[in-house]
């Protein structure tokens, strides 16, 4: 197991390094720079003043020098310094990385108690109209867009309740709360699309599994049926599922940008928007080279979680 987590994060440094060159290019090949955002802002510069500032913020280097830059201090966590705000990028990131993480956790929190139950009844019922409505529940939330579940909530909550949620984020360490009551109605949104997708997959993996012969042995020998259900067919139907809700909760982390900013949450998606709207590299280039990192420890995890759910699975 040491020696399969140990490759797998060697086989990771070639992908980050990849992954930060890639971006370091991308985000020179919008039109303008941080010089260019700053002055449409302020109005007419002279070209002096404008070479100046490029200066000061190390853009009149080459780009192998600022890529060279840059990454000898990544690897030491060094993020470097946001153009926009002069504020230290690491620090920033974390501190988004937290309303972002929250909600994504949350939301696949919710998730798993919805699609788990709905997955299993759909598959153990099939064609009846348990089955039906689980599936219709779940186009429905394939459907629907996230912006416009929330723009529905808030428009019943305000109109025909006359109440709205709390907008904005308060620490849950401070005041729980105002915590819960500003993340849940974000989290019971995204929640349910992502359910949605996970209810499908666990009927759809229940129904494979429910066919094997093992299963009909099961039942020869006159196991209960929740013992077969839940102790042999749900733990051999998981890795699909788990797949999936792992693939789902990393790309929630920098992806909630309408959501954050619908209920006016300061979160990873919405600073990623800032830092492209106001060409602020060092934000950008930090803000993908973690979700990044994320990305593969959460890949880890997932193929880890292979061996535990099926034994059979050896991790080399």
């Amino acid at each position: 197991m040491a020696q399969y987590i140990a490759n797998r994060l060697l086989l990771a440094v070639p992908s980050l390094a990849f992954v930060s060159l890639v971006i370091f290019s991308l985000v020179r090949l919008i039109p303008g720079d941080a010089v260019m955002a700053r002055v449409g802002e302020t109005g007419y510069v002279s070209p002096e003043v404008l070479q100046q500032m490029r200066e000061e913020l190390g853009l009149d280097k080459s780009f192998f020098v600022q890529y060279v830059d840059w990454a000898s201090k990544a690897v030491r966590g060094d993020l470097g310094t946001s153009l926009w705000t002069r504020e230290a990028v690491l620090p920033t990131i974390v501190g988004r990385m937290n309303v972002s993480l929250e909600i994504a956790i949350l939301a696949v929190s919710w998730a798993v108690i919805l699609a788990l139950p709905l997955g299993i009844i759909s598959a153990i019922r099939r064609n009846t109209p348990i089955d039906y409505s689980a599936r219709i529940f779940s186009i429905i939330g394939l459907s629907a867009p996230d912006f416009w579940l929330a723009t529905i909530l808030l428009l019943v909550l305000s109109k025909y309740l006359g109440w709205l949620p709390e907008f904005g984020w308060y620490s849950p360490l401070t005041d729980p709360v105002q915590n819960f009551q500003s993340m849940v109605f974000p989290a019971l949104i995204v929640g349910y699309r992502l359910s949605a997708v996970s209810a499908r997959m666990t009927r759809s993996a229940m129904l494979e599994v429910l066919r094997e012969d093992y299963i009909r042995t099961a039942r020869a020998k006159g196991l209960r049926e929740f013992d077969i259900v839940i102790k042999h067919a749900l733990r051999n139907s998981l890795i699909p599922v788990i797949t999936i809700i792992g693939a789902q909760l990393t790309g929630l982390i920098g992806g909630l940008v309408i959501v954050e900013q619908i209920f006016s949450l300061p979160g990873q998606g919405r600073l990623l928007l800032d830092a492209v709207t106001h060409r602020d590299y060092p934000v950008v280039q930090g803000s993908v080279m973690v979700m990044a990192i994320i990305f593969v420890i959460s890949n880890l995890l997932i193929d880890l979680s292979y061996g535990v759910l099926d034994p059979r699975i050896r991790l080399r």
